[in-house]
């Protein structure tokens, strides 16, 4: 049994609902739950000072916490796991939610890209928080590949997919890369596609750049190397859509929260670790919750993520969307509404793959 578990077993049926209805308060008004309010609200009649020992009691196990002496309680860390996994109650999706998010895809744009920043907006717009969406990567085989210089320290590399779809990143060369050295690493490279992906190609190319160092000019290989590495970087940034931050600062008025939601932008900003943003849905399907210091992505910020996978045609994760906030989010209305953008991303990508 978890230690969550053995705590929810100390718990009578008083202590439980003045625990549920704690947490239902504070994450309605985002302020501390006083003894007084719950008299009125509790389903047997009792007095404010029992309210009060059963609060003492709750704080004890490390549930709720008070802010200040005088003030009511608020939910833990450790309480609002408990709530979320044991007390949650979990709401339908409403008819406006709904037609908000499937009037993003009731179109025939055939640009991917432009249809999950519409989802992204939408997602934001409905729960009010800052929404994250992890586009798929570009599978395809490559067709054809060229490097095309643009000034002495900038540089385009263009890849031509086998369905017709064209990428390009620009990129810093090596100093003193030649006109001839960029034809040379792209008839080295268009050498050794033979229909692959970009990550088969750059997995081959970094053992064949090994072991072919003669038959390949050093600013070629070079090229080919910073091409590709910025490729890859420019990629993941890419692939990581936000909106919504705006939403953040709405209601935080306190310099606490303020600091909270700075960090979370200069973590946005820098878009770190988005392979592990996607590890997070992979661990099993559906939804997922991460509280505070659970959320390893952002957890200097203090803030929750709610995100779900979707799936491919082939049945394989190749994304996920959340929307991430402070703590006190409205989880059982925000759950559905992500399950269902990550069903509705799903058959988006199935039906353009």
């Amino acid at each position: 049994m978890t230690e969550q578990g053995k705590i929810l077993d100390e718990l009578n049926d008083r202590s439980r609902e003045v625990f549920r209805r704690v947490v239902e308060g504070y994450l309605e008004s985002g302020a501390p739950v006083g003894s007084r309010t719950l008299t009125r609200a509790m389903t047997e009649k009792v007095s404010a000072a029992t309210i009060r020992n059963v609060m003492q009691d709750l704080e004890y196990l490390g549930l709720l916490d008070s802010p200040h002496i005088s003030a009511g309680r608020m939910p833990t860390q450790l309480g609002l796991r408990m709530f979320v996994d044991g007390f949650l109650e979990v709401g339908d999706l409403s008819q406006g939610d709904k037609q908000a998010l499937d009037s993003t895809v009731n179109n025939n744009a055939s640009d991917v890209s432009a249809l999950l920043d519409r989802v992204g907006s939408a997602l934001s717009s409905a729960t009010q928080g800052a929404s994250l969406v992890l586009s798929p990567k570009h599978e395809a085989p490559i067709q054809h590949i060229e490097f095309v210089s643009l000034s002495q320290s900038q540089a385009l590399v263009v890849l031509v997919f086998t369905d017709g779809h064209v990428e390009n990143r620009l990129f810093t060369p090596p100093p003193g890369t030649t006109a001839s050295a960029m034809r040379e690493a792209a008839n080295f490279v268009n050498a050794r596609i033979q229909g692959q992906t970009v990550t088969s190609i750059r997995q081959q190319l970094e053992v064949d750049i090994e072991t072919r160092r003669r038959e390949i000019d050093d600013l070629a290989s070079g090229l080919i190397e910073s091409g590709f590495a910025m490729w890859d970087d420019n990629d993941q940034a890419a692939r990581l859509i936000v909106r919504g931050r705006s939403n953040l600062l709405s209601d935080s008025q306190e310099a606490e929260d303020l600091d909270r939601i700075r960090q979370l932008f200069d973590d946005l900003e820098r878009k770190r670790d988005i392979t592990e943003f996607l590890e997070l849905t992979e661990e099993g399907d559906g939804v997922r919750i991460f509280i505070g210091s659970e959320n390893k992505l952002f957890s200097l910020s203090g803030s929750s993520l709610v995100v779900s996978p979707y799936m491919n045609a082939d049945r394989k994760i190749v994304g996920a969307v959340g929307v991430i906030g402070p703590t006190r989010l409205n989880y059982g209305r925000i759950v559905p509404i992500v399950d269902y953008t990550a069903q509705l991303v799903g058959r988006l990508i199935s039906d353009r793959s």
